[in-house]
């Protein structure tokens, strides 16, 4: 359905044209999210960053997640996990990953703030949704930011976990919603992890192309931006 990410980015872009001029900022989930979010954001001319969280692992298989946190402790834990994982358990998990958070947040972002999130509307964006857990995380740190609207916009999710994140946020934009539905990848002819260093240079593409113009994470780092302006 999809060649890679920036046709995917591209073409979900053109979904969201409706936003193209309003006082917008697309917030990208790293790291497949961030190629996607910077094409929508090139094209509805609006402020870019990255928005960094991180699953909740189980602690006898961290390839699966119970749960996401995100940069700001935002938490969202499945109910079902909390029916079996000790309290104990879940808590020091919780903490290693603010850890990392802390430090992606650095790695990825330079350590600045967020672009300002209240009264504005966010798109939050990231190259699929295979359980929706670190969507949900990302959804309630716009929420406690005081974000006007909310808007998750994603290339492919599951029928299931679309109604479950719909209800959630203002408005869902999803191009594919596959009737079998196994993981993002099935819908990309050309898929692979991103690196750090891929949305590292993203970051500096953007740059180069907003020298002056709106939000981005390099102009937050300089004193530009952030919440308090």
């Amino acid at each position: 359905m999809f060649e890679d990410r920036t046709d995917a980015g591209k073409k979900l872009a053109t979904a969201l044209a409706k936003y193209r001029g309003q006082d917008v900022v697309v917030l990208a989930i790293p790291r497949g999210g961030v190629e996607v979010g910077h094409q929508v954001a090139k094209y509805l001319g609006a402020d870019f960053s990255l928005l960094v969280s991180r699953k909740l692992p189980y602690p006898d298989n961290p390839e699966a997640g119970f749960g996401a946190i995100a940069e700001d402790g935002s938490t969202y834990i499945s109910e079902q996990a909390a029916r079996w994982i000790p309290a104990p358990t879940v808590q020091r998990i919780v903490e290693e990953q603010k850890r990392e958070l802390r430090r992606r947040v650095q790695a990825l972002r330079g350590g600045a703030e967020l672009p300002r999130i209240e009264g504005r509307t966010v798109i939050l964006v990231d190259d699929g949704i295979a359980m929706g857990s670190t969507m949900r995380a990302s959804i309630e740190l716009c929420r406690n930011e005081k974000a006007r609207r909310i808007v998750v916009a994603t290339p492919v999710a599951g029928e299931r976990v679309a109604r479950q994140i719909e209800i959630l946020v203002d408005e869902l934009i999803i191009l594919e919603t596959p009737p079998f539905f196994r993981a993002v990848a099935q819908v990309y002819r050309n898929w692979y992890d991103v690196s750090d260093h891929e949305v590292l240079q993203t970051l500096e593409k953007w740059r180069r192309e907003h020298p002056a113009g709106r939000l981005s994470p390099q102009r937050a780092a300089d004193g530009h931006s952030g919440r308090r302006d």
